[in-house]
C-alpha cells in the first residue's frame, strides 16, 4: 500500500512559533504521517510520523478560538479555523493515530515510542479481555446452578401433582361410580414449553468487524462507529454499538471505493432521498476484498482507488477471499 497516498486534507491555520503568527494552509493526513503546507508559499512546514504523536486534544487558543493540538514528541502544534469543523478533523486523526499504534507498524522517527504506546494499549485490551472471560465463566457457573434449581423445582411440582391425585382418590367413596381415577391418567404432567426458534440473524457468523468514521448522507459530522460484515448483510453501528442501519445484500445498489481507506454505500429510492453512508477506516483495505466477493457487480473504483483495484491478488485479497469462503 502506498504510504504517500493522501487520505484527507482540511483548510486550517497553523501557529508558527518561530514567527509568532498564524499561517493559513492545508492539514493533510496520509496512512503514516501528518503534513501541513502553507497556501501562499506552498512550503511544507510540518511532516511527522503518526507513531511520533503523543496526544491529540481539542483546546482553545487565547481562551476564545477553538483549536486542535497535536503533541509530537515534546512539541505541541496548534491548528485553528478547521473546516468543515474541529470535531470531524479530531475524529479522523484520532482514529488513524490509534489504529497505527495498535497495528504495531510504527516506522520512521519516533517509532520506538509509538510501538511502546501500542504495546501499552494492547496490554490494556488483553487485561479487559481477561476480565471479560473471568466474568463469563462466573456467569456460566451461576447459570448451571440456576438450571439445577429449576430442575429441582420441576421435580417437586411433579411430586405434588402425584400426591394431590392420590389424596383425591382416597377422599372419594369406594361406592362412587364416577371416581376421578377413571378420568385421570397415571401421570398428568404439564406440557413442556417448546423453546422459541432462534433468530437466524443472531446466529449468523460475523466475517469481519472494524472501527470506522461514519458520515450519513450530506451530514458534515463524521462520527466514530463500527462496520460489521455478515454473509448476507452489512451493519453500521455507532460508538455505543447502537444499530444505525442494516443493509441487506439485495438492498445495496452500489459501493464506491473513493480511496483504499474510504468507501460509500448507497441504497436508491424513488420519490425520496437515497440512503447513503460514507465510511472511512484505517482497516478498510481488509474489507474491500470481501466486499468484492459479495458485491462484485456493484463495486465501483474511483480514480484514487484504481491502483488498489489493480492489485486484486494481494495477500490481503486472498485473506478476504478465504474468510468469505469460510
Amino acid at each position: 500500500m502506498n504510504e504517500d497516498i493522501r487520505i484527507h486534507s482540511w483548510p486550517c491555520s497553523y501557529y508558527l512559533d518561530s514567527s509568532k503568527q498564524w499561517i493559513s494552509g492545508k492539514l493533510s493526513l496520509t496512512p503514516s504521517s501528518i503534513k501541513f503546507t502553507a497556501d501562499k508559499t506552498g512550503e511544507l512546514l510540518l511532516d511527522f510520523h503518526l507513531s511520533s504523536i503523543g496526544d491529540i486534544k481539542k483546546e482553545s487558543s487565547h481562551l476564545i478560538f477553538s483549536s486542535l493540538t497535536i503533541l509530537e514528541k515534546s512539541t505541541k502544534h496548534w491548528f485553528s479555523s478547521l473546516h468543515p469543523n474541529r470535531n470531524v478533523v479530531f475524529n479522523i486523526l484520532e482514529h488513524f493515530w490509534r489504529e497505527r499504534l495498535l497495528s504495531g507498524a510504527g516506522a520512521g522517527a519516533g517509532a520506538a515510542s509509538g510501538s511502546g504506546k501500542g504495546k501499552e494499549l494492547t496490554g490494556m485490551l488483553e487485561g479487559s479481555q481477561k476480565r471479560l472471560e473471568d466474568t463469563a465463566k462466573v456467569l456460566h457457573s451461576q447459570g448451571e446452578q440456576f438450571d439445577n434449581i429449576m430442575r429441582g423445582l420441576h421435580k417437586i411440582e411433579g411430586d405434588m401433582d402425584v400426591a394431590d391425585r392420590l389424596l383425591t382418590e382416597l377422599e372419594s367413596p369406594s361406592w362412587w361410580p364416577f371416581s376421578t381415577k377413571l378420568w385421570k391418567t397415571p401421570l398428568e404432567s404439564k406440557p413442556k414449553e417448546t423453546p422459541a426458534a432462534p433468530d437466524p440473524k443472531t446466529q449468523e457468523g460475523i466475517l469481519l468487524r472494524i472501527p470506522v468514521i461514519i458520515t450519513h448522507r450530506t451530514d458534515s459530522n463524521a462520527k466514530p462507529g463500527k462496520l460489521t460484515l455478515l454473509p448476507s448483510s452489512l451493519e453500521i453501528r455507532d460508538c455505543n454499538s447502537q444499530l444505525l442501519h442494516r443493509f441487506e445484500s439485495r438492498d445495496v445498489d452500489d459501493i464506491r471505493v473513493h480511496t483504499p481507506y474510504e468507501i460509500s454505500i448507497r441504497q436508491r429510492f424513488i420519490g425520496k432521498p437515497d440512503n447513503s453512508f460514507r465510511l472511512l477506516s484505517a482497516r478498510m483495505p481488509e474489507v474491500i476484498p470481501i466486499l468484492e466477493m459479495q458485491f462484485s457487480r456493484k463495486m465501483q473504483f474511483l480514480e484514487d482507488a484504481l491502483g488498489f483495484a489493480g492489485a486484486g491478488k494481494s495477500p490481503q485479497a486472498d485473506l478476504g477471499a478465504s474468510v468469505w469462503q469460510a
